[in-house]
């Protein structure tokens, strides 16, 4: 009997987690538990996007909040000037895909030269810059008060919504690993391991880093579409650098250069965050949570050095070598 190779258990296993999300619904119709479920479906998505830069590419970048904020601002504005439907809601996700498309090209080309945190600052600079414009630019965005709109009539359904964003999560996870897998995506993980020697070997690197950066940005446009859905509500806080590290911590948690490790290290950040909130009625010590999060996130580190896959990964492999090696001593001792 041909045994199982690890691409199929980990198949066996998406599609019996994806089985699960899909009954979940009719199991728990909880009002709290289907919204948390929700936003994790989309920052899985944001932090999907985060991954292909960090994981991938081995770019740190801290101002893609400024792509979320894009498609933040792209939904909320359309749906609030025009009539709230299902075509101008999509209508407003290419907007903000596009809006991000170019914006991450003219970024990639401005700073990819850089290297490494010099890199990582000017994105930073960019994302302020878009956070001030989107303060101080109050005819349309109002400011920091920011403004409600209405949504299409079919996402008032929280259960819609959250079949909705996990068909999202799962087409953008496929997506994403069929790019991953792709010749573009070897290239991008050969530039990640050592680029000088992929520059060397004839590769434009900076041709390659902008078309992850681009990737990167309309996808994060994307989840910022529909987290603004949820809330029926946008402010100047999508802009927020808070938002760059959650989409970090959430990479870095799951395990860099996984993408389902961003998925679970999204879940984790939504569900930890939402535990401790909520323990906040038991006792007034959990008011102050971002303590009790710093320290889930310093022993999630300690534990799961290369994130809760890379982990498991490196477990798994080492107990297959340590199987293999017996096995050859008992051939040894046999013949």
């Amino acid at each position: 009997m041909k045994l199982l190779t690890g691409s199929s258990k980990a198949n066996i296993i998406y599609i019996a987690a994806a089985v699960f999300l899909l009954c979940y619904p009719f199991i728990n119709d909880t009002r709290s538990i289907l919204i948390l479920f929700t936003q994790i479906f989309i920052f899985a998505v944001f932090a999907m996007s985060y991954d292909i830069l960090l994981g991938f590419t081995g770019i740190v970048s801290f101002g893609h909040a400024m792509f979320f904020g894009i498609g933040a601002y792209s939904t909320g504005i359309l749906l609030d000037r025009f009539e709230p439907t299902v075509p101008i809601f999509l209508l407003s996700i290419i907007v903000g895909m596009i809006l991000a498309a170019i914006l991450s090209y003219v970024v990639g080309l401005l700073s990819l030269r850089l290297k490494s945190h010099f890199y990582a600052m000017l994105t930073l600079a960019f994302s302020g810059l878009f956070l001030v414009a989107a303060e101080k630019w109050r005819s349309l965005t109002r400011g920091n008060d920011g403004f409600t709109f209405r949504i299409p009539d079919v996402f008032k359904d929280r259960m819609t919504l959250y079949f909705i964003t996990l068909f999202l999560m799962i087409v953008v996870f496929l997506v994403l690993k069929r790019f991953t897998e792709s010749p573009l995506g070897r290239v991008l993980q050969a530039i990640r391991e050592n680029e000088p020697r992929t520059e060397s070997l004839g590769y434009n690197v900076i041709h390659y880093k902008i078309i992850a950066s681009i990737v990167a940005g309309v996808i994060a446009s994307v989840s910022g579409s529909m987290y603004v859905l949820t809330l029926r509500f946008v402010n100047t806080s999508v802009f927020a650098l808070d938002v760059t590290l959650d989409a970090l911590l959430m990479t870095i948690i799951g395990g860099v250069g996984t993408l389902v490790g961003a998925i679970i290290g999204a879940g984790l950040i939504e569900f930890a965050h939402h535990w401790l909130t909520g323990l906040a009625k038991v006792h007034w010590i959990f008011e102050r949570w971002m303590i009790f999060f710093g320290i889930l996130y310093i022993l999630a580190v300690m534990f799961f050095p290369m994130g809760i896959v890379g982990t498991v990964k490196s477990w798994f492999y080492k107990r297959k070598g340590t199987n293999k090696t017996k096995d050859v001593d008992k051939e040894k001792i046999a013949g």
